[in-house]
C-alpha cells in the first residue's frame, strides 16, 4: 500500500520485547520518511504480536546507549509519532507487547488474539505505560481487573471493552482496510488531528480545536480538499 510503512517486531518465537526490538522501534520512528503516511506495527511469525518483555534480554542491554531503555520511552515515541500508527495484533499480545499496542492510534486484532497484563503473576505490574493508557480506553474497573487478575481476554471481548477497535478474520485484509483508508487521507489533516487528540486527551480545549481547524482550512491540503469536493474529483494531497 502506498504510504504505509510496516515495522516488524521480530524476536522468535513470541517476539518478546528485548533491546533489539526496542532499537528497531527507535530506528523506525526516528527516521520516518516523508512518504510515510501510516505506520503498521506487526509481530513476526504465527504465534504472537508480542508475548511481553524479555526480562533477561534487558539485562544485556547496552549501558552506553544514548537512547533511554525500557518499554515506556519507546511507547511514548510511538504515541508521539506525527503519523497514525496501527497495531496489527495476532496471537498473544501481553504485558509489554500490549503496552506498545496501546501506544498506537488504532488496534486491529485477528480473531485468535489474546490480550492481557500477566505481570502480577510475577509479583510485578505493567511498567511501560499500561496502567496509564488502558484506563483511558476501557475505564478504571476493567483496567483494574486486567492488571490485578493477570487474566487474558479474547479478541472479541477486547473489542467489546474498547481495548481494540477492529476484530477481523483476515489480518492482512484488515490492515489494508484500516491502514489503507488512513493513508488515503490528507497527511496534513492527520497530523493536526493526532496532535489535537493527544494534547486534549485529558482536558477539553475548544480553542485548540478551532486553531487546528483554521490551520487545516488554510493549508494546501485543506484548499485542495474543498476544491476537489466542489469539482467532484479525488483530491491530490501534498501534505502541506
Amino acid at each position: 500500500m502506498t504510504g504505509v510503512q510496516t515495522v516488524w517486531l521480530d524476536n522468535p518465537p513470541v517476539n518478546a520485547v528485548n533491546s533489539v526490538i526496542i532499537d528497531t522501534l527507535w530506528d523506525a520512528f526516528e527516521n520516518l520518511s516523508d512518504e510515510t503516511r501510516v505506520v503498521v506495527l506487526r509481530g513476526k511469525g504465527e504465534r504472537a504480536f508480542s508475548a511481553g518483555a524479555d526480562i533477561a534480554g534487558f539485562q544485556g542491554a547496552d549501558a552506553d546507549s544514548e537512547r533511554p531503555g525500557g518499554i515506556q520511552p519507546v511507547a511514548d515515541l510511538v504515541e508521539n509519532a506525527p503519523v497514525p500508527v496501527v497495531a496489527a495484533v495476532h496471537g498473544y499480545c501481553l504485558g509489554g507487547g500490549l503496552e506498545i499496542a496501546l501506544a498506537c492510534d488504532v488496534r486491529v486484532a485477528h480473531v485468535d488474539a489474546q490480550l492481557g497484563f500477566p505481570e502480577v503473576n510475577l509479583g510485578l505490574l505493567p511498567g511501560g505505560g499500561g496502567t496509564q493508557r488502558a484506563p483511558r480506553l476501557i475505564g478504571a474497573g476493567r483496567t483494574a481487573w486486567l492488571v490485578m487478575s493477570g487474566e487474558r481476554i479474547p479478541a472479541r471481548q477486547a473489542e467489546a471493552w474498547g481495548l481494540v477497535e477492529f476484530v477481523v478474520d483476515d489480518l492482512d485484509a484488515g490492515i489494508e482496510r484500516v491502514a489503507g483508508r488512513l493513508a488515503g487521507q490528507s497527511p496534513h489533516a492527520l497530523r493536526e488531528i493526532k496532535k489535537l487528540l493527544r494534547e486534549t486527551r485529558d482536558e477539553r480545549s475548544d480553542e485548540q480545536e478551532v486553531g487546528a481547524f483554521v490551520r487545516c482550512l488554510q493549508s494546501e491540503d485543506g484548499q485542495e480538499g474543498v476544491a476537489a469536493f466542489l469539482e467532484k474529483r479525488e483530491p491530490r494531497w501534498t501534505g502541506r
